[in-house]
């Protein structure tokens, strides 16, 4: 393995790949730490602290975690990189039911620039919304210097900064695409989740006491060494999830060519166990925020029935039962929307009889169509429940075992998932990288492989 990285920068051209990724990881984090002119950084951390509470603290690193922005610093990056992902799966859905952008999608490469050109074009006007929102939070809850608030000018240069900076992490995540190596929207995510890493640690570390009288907010041994088991066993899990797959057998017709049989290969036709991804959790935690931020309201309101609304937002409290279940719930939801969203089976029985091939037993067409859409469904069903338990570790272990939520979502959750899922995709990309030029993978050929394979 450490031969392969050797190898990694003895290749000119892999090896300007990858720092030109590193290089532009390097400016967003730069840029993550450039702060907004005229807010109170002290004030806002302040009342961020004030506002408290597990649903505030689990928004703020949900948020965080899914965006590689973080507006409790209010930075040119607040915003974060998720206008992009809302526009980009706006999109996509608008694909599969707008039969105009549907044909513009099946043009090829012009098709795709095409729809690549109205995701910026979306990107743009979700920065504005949430930029003004943003601002609107600021000054009623006087963040803003009393110099700039209220200001033309300071809301224009506020406004126009939060959305350059998205823009520009836009541009970093296209740029590794073009140039660089893996996913640049991905990396970007991932790199704001390791660059956490150093002071979660700090957090276990402070907090260790290892003795009999700890209370229960301290890191007893027991709680170090769930941590560390949780680590583990999410890793583990996070990999083999990613690899699994469910392998269709494809059978290629014979033809005959002048005197020769050309033809009849077995192939497989590789289906993912968790297609979706991380997706379904983003879009899970993000509907289950709405309900808790609506009741506080209420709550607040003191609007009648008092104890039903009480009791709801008690309810929906990371960590209690309902939420749980509601959570669990939506991640199933939402696993399901997705592959239906992004897996077409009558497309890709389609695709299987143009090119001659199909799965023995079946024919093509139809019953072909039919067959992929029923197990797609029972691995899906696998995905998500892994994804369900991914998902409720941390609110979990942080409710019941008094662990700070930043501490339990990175050692032990979607953080983590993120993570891995990212990093097996750029070795995977790296890995082909070196073999197209005749190099050794990161798996040595004596240990019964060359290269890194899903689980079947």
């Amino acid at each position: 393995m450490f031969r392969a990285f050797i190898n990694i920068f003895r290749i000119p051209d892999l090896r300007k790949k990858v720092l030109f990724t590193l290089m532009m990881l390097g400016v967003y984090r730069v840029g993550f730490y450039v702060p907004l002119p005229g807010i109170d950084q002290d004030q806002l951390s302040r009342h961020f602290q004030r506002a408290g509470g597990a649903a505030a603290e689990q928004a703020a690193a949900l948020f965080a975690m899914f965006t590689g922005g973080d507006l409790g610093q209010s930075t040119v990056f607040g915003l974060g990189i998720m206008p992009y992902i809302s526009a980009s799966i706006i999109l996509q859905i608008l694909v599969t039911v707008v039969p105009a952008l549907e044909k513009i999608a099946k043009e090829g490469e012009s098709g795709r620039r095409k729809i690549q050109e109205y995701t910026r074009y979306g990107t743009v006007l979700l920065c504005f919304i949430q930029a003004m929102f943003w601002l609107g939070y600021l000054s009623r809850n006087e963040l803003v210097y009393a110099d700039y608030n209220p200001s033309f000018a300071f809301s224009l240069m506020a406004v126009t900064g939060l959305m350059a900076g998205t823009l520009l992490l836009m541009w970093i995540g296209e740029q590794i695409d073009e140039y660089g190596v893996g996913n640049g929207i991905s990396l970007i995510i991932m790199a704001g989740i390791i660059a956490r890493l150093p002071d979660v640690l700090i957090d276990v570390a402070q907090g260790i006491n290892f003795q009999r009288t700890a209370t229960g907010g301290e890191m007893t041994a027991e709680k170090v060494l769930f941590l560390v088991i949780s680590f583990v066993t999410v890793v583990a899990g996070a990999i083999l999830i990613t690899q699994a797959q469910r392998r269709i057998p494809i059978q290629q017709a014979k033809q005959t060519r002048g005197r020769r049989i050309v033809g009849g290969a077995r192939h497989y036709l590789p289906l993912r166990v968790n297609h979706g991804g991380v997706m379904p959790i983003i879009f899970a935690s993000s509907f289950l925020l709405l309900p808790g931020w609506v009741l506080g309201l209420v709550t607040r309101a003191d609007l009648p029935p008092r104890v039903l609304w009480d009791f709801l937002y008690g309810a929906l409290q990371p960590g209690q039962y309902v939420y749980v279940l509601a959570y669990v719930a939506m991640v199933y939801v939402f696993a399901y929307f997705w592959v239906s969203v992004q897996f077409q089976p009558k497309d890709l029985s389609n695709n299987l009889r143009d090119m001659g091939s199909f799965i023995p037993g079946l024919r093509p067409g139809k019953r072909t169509a039919d067959y992929l859409e029923a197990v797609m469904e029972r691995i899906t069903y696998v995905g998500a429940g892994f994804l369900a338990l991914i998902a409720v570790i941390p609110s979990v272990v942080a409710v019941w075992f008094r662990i700070p939520f930043r501490v339990s979502a990175f050692l032990g959750g979607t953080g983590l998932l993120i993570v891995v899922s990212v990093m097996l995709d750029v070795v995977h990309r790296l890995e082909a990288n070196l073999i197209m030029r005749n190099y050794e993978g990161f798996l040595s050929s004596e240990g019964g492989g060359g290269r890194i394979k899903g689980r079947q």
